[in-house]
């Protein structure tokens, strides 16, 4: 079983994890594709479906750690 402070844990890694590599490679990229440099697009269009397969990642290993099937 899967307590609430698990829950909360989760959800506060997945969101500063998430935010952190989704930011920063939102950032980087932009600042390459503003100074012309359209290789920078390839850290853009990612950033968002990466931020959120980091909480994929931490919510499947929370579950394997409590026993859940999933």
């Amino acid at each position: 079983m899967v307590t609430r402070a698990q829950l909360l844990i989760l959800g506060l890694t997945a969101g500063v994890t998430g935010s952190l590599v989704g930011g920063l490679m939102l950032g980087i990229g932009l600042g390459l594709v503003v100074n012309s440099v359209h290789a920078g697009w390839i850290l853009v269009l990612p950033a968002a479906p990466i931020a959120g397969l980091l909480g994929y990642w931490q919510a499947k290993r929370l579950a394997r750690q409590a026993g859940l099937k999933g």
